[in-house]
């Protein structure tokens, strides 16, 4: 089975915003390189805007701020992926529109072009991004893993809730060190 590596959300603003320490994106690194190794296409998943954010509606409590704030903006370093994920490998950058990955992006059609029928997952926020990602993948008939290591979440009770208990219906859920591309 051809598996991608997803990492989610993992952009400036986000990253910064959630005090993704570097032990956190040590792990991510490390985790990277090994999936790039192995050969495993690596995606980049971003959540940006045209200017003038045309995409969010007044009804979107999640992303009215952003557009209120003019914020998360095509073009703005604070949606490109943290740099030291951007190693040059051959990594993708897929932008959505949405919580999910899947969500206003065209994940759906670079993972059918490299054949992809396994998703790792990590990414910020674990109640957020990955999340919608989980579940919107088990609907694709995608075969699941979640790096419980490679999440953040503003709430870590949530995140042991969603990581011990809701994940693990429809993905195995594992530490980075764990998980064997």
């Amino acid at each position: 089975m051809t598996q991608a590596l997803l990492l989610m959300d993992l952009q400036n603003e986000i990253v910064d915003r959630y005090g993704a320490t570097d032990a956190y994106l040590d792990r991510v690194v490390r985790t990277q390189e090994r999936a790039e190794q192995a050969s495993l296409l690596v995606v980049l998943v971003r959540v940006a805007f045209s200017p003038g954010h045309p995409e969010i509606s007044a009804r979107n409590k999640m992303f009215a701020a952003a557009k209120a704030g003019s914020r998360m903006v095509l073009g703005d370093p604070a949606v490109e992926p943290h740099r030291r994920l951007v190693r040059g490998n051959g990594e993708v950058v897929v932008t959505k529109k949405r919580v999910s990955a899947f969500a206003g992006s065209d994940l759906e059609l670079v993972l059918r072009s490299h054949e992809v029928a396994g998703l790792v997952l990590g990414g910020i926020a674990t109640s957020g991004v990955v999340l919608s990602t989980v579940r919107e993948a088990a609907d694709q008939d995608y075969e699941i893993t979640v790096l419980e290591d490679l999440c953040l979440d503003g709430d870590e009770e949530v995140h042991r809730v969603l990581t011990h208990k809701v994940f693990p219906r429809q993905a195995d859920v594992m530490t980075s060190s764990d998980w064997r591309p």
